[in-house]
């Protein structure tokens, strides 16, 4: 199952991207005997200042045609790691070939394209920035991966 990080912002160089580049590939490597991954990471920038509904847009052209749409949203679920695990291998397992996962701008994720995702997950009922939602959520992937393979990385 190809995983699509479709997100709002473009990652400067910096402490943020050296985590998120090594969450992902350590996913990659762990995953990729499980039917897991490949990343790859679409980022979208609205310059011409027009919200939520233009970053919508722009997401929507970055998602790959059938793919199940998961979005990162405060109101979502909350799942632990294995929860979440299992969540993306029920996905896998179900014939599954591209998840993408929506991160939204500093405003959240557009009603119109919220209402369209198949799932909804939170990291919890505070807000966090969009930026530092990448690092955890890579490192989520990671340990999902893990947790999947058996791995001692997550300990219950």
């Amino acid at each position: 199952m190809r995983v699509h990080l479709c997100v709002v912002g473009r990652l400067r160089a910096g402490p943020e991207r050296e985590l998120i580049s090594d969450y992902l590939d350590r996913f990659e490597k762990t995953g990729r005997g499980m039917g897991l991954g490949p990343v790859t990471v679409h980022e979208v920038e609205d310059r011409k200042g027009g919200g939520m509904a233009a970053e919508a847009a722009l997401l929507r052209k970055a998602l790959p045609s059938g793919a199940k749409i998961c979005i990162m949203d405060e109101r979502g679920r909350v799942m632990s790691s294995p929860d979440f695990a299992g969540q993306l291998a029920k996905w896998r397992d179900t014939g599954c070939s591209d998840l993408a996962i929506v991160i939204g701008g500093a405003d959240g994720i557009d009603p119109g394209l919220r209402a369209e995702a198949d799932f909804a997950l939170s990291f919890g009922a505070m807000v966090w920035p969009h930026m530092l939602v990448r690092v955890m959520l890579s490192e989520q992937l990671y340990r999902a991966a893990s947790i999947l393979g058996g791995a001692p990385y997550h300990r219950v």
